[in-house]
């Protein structure tokens, strides 16, 4: 048996090739490597770091990576924060701007905590006036983080003058307390070269710290800058020991503690630091062509990344990659059903046997979390200890 409530923590001797499947697996070497090299680099930088844990979802995987350096986390919506609030984490801002009575009604009750120390983004006035109405409620002035728009088009005000008065409007009200700004950067807006990262993160980093030295001209008490995609978060900090983004104070990587095919070609985690996969079974082999197994879209999530359809390998036969198989170059996951992938020889490639296990590394490491229940924290070809993706499905 695997150990459950207070005895999680405590290291089982299971082999994990006998879990039932599709099974999804953490190797426990790669994800610690990961989270120590975040802390590790933030603390030589100087700056904080808070873990973006939309990708993984589960408060224990949260707990490891505090342990590791991060003074707080994050998380894109506010369900999401009540999960880790819920597991005893007290330092969460909400990335994901809230709207909605029912979602302010969340918040409120998340601000009641006395215990928690919740931030919220925003981007519009009506956002900073509905959580200014739930401050004077509940007798706090609830952190406020002002998201800039820096070339994404997602959210955030535009950089320079109507940041600037979205931020003059939250000043004035009661409430809240605007603390800081907040930015996001994606490797498409440059080269998915180290080069073209680099140039994206002191092209970012430099609108917000204009932005943070605006704000406080204006008298403004801007405690947090905060930046720092997974792709672009370590050339962030190379540009702030070098002098050039000193203004920054925070920054928020997410997946790349994790991991997974799409972030590895943007350069966020290299594949050979991947630490998640996909544990299947081959359950037919009665076709030439291909063998089947017991993952599909249930499992891996299905995320096709169509939008690289022009990059040089994408198609094998007219087919894309669901995923990658850990040591077999041979075979394609070119097709995937509601529970059922279609696995493809390519030439010369060793025929697969019913019943042999493969482990896939998904396209996206999100979706997959987003679908299990359970991640098996794996050493050593031993299942190590559970993880409960509390967060999982929270949507809202």
């Amino acid at each position: 048996m695997l150990s459950k409530g207070k005895d999680m923590e405590k290291r089982v001797t299971v082999p994990y090739a006998n879990l039932d499947t599709p099974a999804l697996l953490l190797d426990m070497d790669k994800w610690q490597a990961n989270i120590e090299e975040m802390g590790r680099v933030a603390t030589e930088t100087g700056v904080a770091l808070r873990v973006h844990v939309k990708v993984h979802q589960c408060p224990d995987m949260a707990k490891m990576q505090l342990a590791a350096g991060a003074r707080g986390i994050e998380v894109g919506l506010v369900d999401q924060a009540q999960v880790m609030a819920d597991a005893g984490i007290n330092d969460i801002i909400v990335a994901h701007p809230p709207y909605g009575d029912q979602k302010f009604e969340k918040v409120r009750r998340l601000v009641s905590r006395p215990d928690l120390k919740l931030g919220i983004v925003v981007d519009m006035l009506e956002q900073g006036e509905a959580l200014s109405r739930i401050g004077q409620q509940v007798g706090r002035r609830i952190p406020v983080h002002l998201k800039i728009d820096t070339g994404i088009g997602r959210y955030g005000a535009a950089p320079g003058a109507p940041a600037l008065e979205l931020a003059r409007q939250l000043d004035r009200l009661p409430g809240i307390q605007l603390v800081g700004i907040y930015a996001h950067e994606s490797p498409s807006q440059g080269p998915a070269t180290e080069e073209g990262l680099s140039r994206v993160a002191l092209e970012v980093g430099s609108i917000v710290c204009e932005m943070a030295r605006l704000l406080r001209r204006e008298g403004m008490a801007i405690q947090d800058v905060s930046t720092g995609a997974s792709p672009t978060v370590f050339a962030t900090c190379r540009w702030i020991k070098e002098g050039m983004l000193d203004e920054i104070t925070e920054i928020h990587p997410g997946q790349r503690a994790v991991g997974d095919i799409v972030y590895s070609y943007h350069h966020g985690c290299d594949v050979d630091r991947v630490a998640i996969s996909l544990l299947t079974t081959v359950v037919s082999t009665s076709h030439p062509t291909h063998a089947i197994i017991d993952a599909g879209f249930k499992a891996l999530g299905g995320e096709s990344m169509i939008g690289r359809r022009d990059a040089p390998g994408f198609f094998w036969n007219g087919m894309p990659s669901f995923g990658r198989i850990n040591g077999r170059d041979d075979l394609w996951l070119g097709r995937v059903g509601a529970e059922s992938g279609f696995v493809y020889y390519k030439d010369d490639a060793t025929r697969l046997s019913l019943g042999e296990r493969l482990e896939i590394i998904p396209n996206s490491a999100g979706l997959s979390f987003n679908i299990h229940d359970k991640a098996y924290g794996v050493r050593a070809g031993q299942i190590e200890r559970e993880f409960d993706i509390a967060g999982r499905g929270r949507g809202t």
